[in-house]
C-alpha cells in the first residue's frame, strides 16, 4: 500500500527490539500525527516508547493528554520517522489503544500499531550520517523507566 517495504527490515527490527536500550539511549525519532484542525503535529520518541511485537506491528506509549496521543486516540493513524544505518524510514501505522493493565508501571497509554508499509529512503548524492540525537540527563533514571515501559507495552 505505502512504501517499498511490508515490515519492519532487520536492522529496524533489532533497533526496535526493546533490547539493550542503554546502546540506544542518543537515538530519537519523530512520530507524525494530525490535529483536529488537520495541522501536522510531530512528537520526538525513543526507544523507550516504541517495541516491536513483530515485524508487523508495534507497541507505542505515549503521556496521556498529550497532543500525539489526542491525536492518535481520534485519527488512529501516524507516521514513524527514523534515521537508522545510514537510511531514512517512514512507517505509515495504523493505532488503536490498548487497555491500560493494573500491574502497569507507569499511566502511559498504550497503542498497537500495524505496519501498512515503509519506504525506505536513501539519498544517492550524500551519506545520511545521523537523525536526531539527544543527551539524556538522568540516565540511570530514564533507562530504567524505559526498561518498564517496554515491559509495560509487551503485556497481552
Amino acid at each position: 500500500m505505502f512504501g517499498n517495504l511490508s515490515e519492519l527490515p532487520d536492522s529496524l527490527f533489532e533497533f526496535f527490539s526493546g533490547n539493550d536500550l542503554p546502546s540506544k539511549q542518543h537515538e530519537a525519532m519523530m512520530l507524525l500525527t494530525v490535529t483536529e484542525d488537520l495541522w501536522p503535529h510531530s512528537a520526538m520518541v525513543s526507544v523507550g516508547e516504541i517495541v516491536a511485537v513483530d515485524r508487523q506491528h508495534l507497541r507505542i506509549m505515549m503521556w496521556p493528554g498529550t497532543t500525539t496521543t489526542t491525536n492518535l486516540l481520534r485519527t488512529g493513524r501516524a507516521t514513524l520517522v527514523v534515521v537508522h544505518g545510514g537510511k531514512v524510514y517512514y512507517a505509515w501505522l495504523s493505532v488503536e489503544a490498548l487497555p491500560q493493565r493494573q500491574t502497569a508501571n507507569n499511566n502511559l497509554t498504550r497503542f498497537s500499531a500495524t505496519i501498512e508499509g515503509i519506504r525506505e529512503d536513501v539519498a544517492k548524492y550524500a551519506d545520511i550520517m545521523s537523525g536526531v540525537q539527544i543527551q539524556l540527563k538522568d540516565q540511570d533514571d530514564v533507562l530504567t523507566r524505559w526498561k518498564r515501559t517496554v515491559e509495560d507495552a509487551l503485556i497481552d
